[in-house]
């Protein structure tokens, strides 16, 4: 199997790239993890992983600068099924459009809108930075072996207001419910870093090496 990580210039790659090869030496499938820097690589891999740390007008233009990699995408994943797994920024370029810096449109692979947290009380600080407790769906693959409540590591002031609660896969709460992560059919998106989650997160990668639909 091979794991395409893409390197748009946004986040720590090597160390989403160093997680995802620890967490394949756990299973029984030959992993490989490659980074991806151009749209056609994209139909080398077996499975997807868009990372990112930073604004989402940014990221998304950072995206689309890399020649037909926007087309690329929906073709591999939304036309071919690849299975695909967005985290921070990642999972919020997901959505339909963002209010970060003004109206930017997205993917629009998952209905959502992504808009800045709300700070309730002064004990609340954005950006949300560390540790929280995160609930899942009940017999989730992406969620096996991995105790109810689960501490993750997050890091971001934006959050992914979902139009579709079917597609919410796990919450946080941070003052309010926050929506920890999302899917609809072959793709996942996560808000938090499984690659900064220590055993958590890599229990998490190494699940979605070996999901299957």
């Amino acid at each position: 199997m091979i794991v395409g990580i893409i390197d748009y210039g946004s986040g720590n790659i090597r160390s989403v790239q160093k997680s995802f090869e620890k967490a394949g030496s756990l299973i029984d499938k030959e992993v490989e993890v490659i980074t991806i820097s151009s749209a056609s690589q994209l139909n080398l891999v077996d499975k997807i992983v868009l990372p990112g740390q930073g604004a989402f007008a940014d990221c998304m233009k950072a995206l689309r600068n890399i020649d037909n990699m926007v087309n690329f995408l929906n073709k591999n994943v939304i036309k071919e099924k690849k299975i695909f797994l967005g985290i921070c920024i990642g999972m919020q370029l997901l959505a339909s459009e963002s209010t970060e810096h003004g109206k930017n449109k997205g993917l629009a692979w998952v209905k959502g809108r992504v808009k800045k947290l709300k700070r309730n009380t002064k004990h609340f600080k954005i950006p949300h930075m560390g540790w929280n407790s995160v609930l899942y769906s009940d017999g989730h693959p992406l969620f096996k072996n991995i105790r109810k409540e689960e501490d993750f590591y997050f890091v971001h002031s934006y959050e992914f207001v979902s139009d579709a609660p079917e597609n919410i896969l796990a919450s946080t709460k941070y003052g309010n419910e926050v929506v920890a992560a999302v899917e609809k059919d072959n793709i996942v998106g996560v808000q938090f870093h499984p690659e900064k989650s220590q055993n958590a997160g890599i229990q998490f990668i190494k699940n979605f090496l070996e999901w299957q639909l």
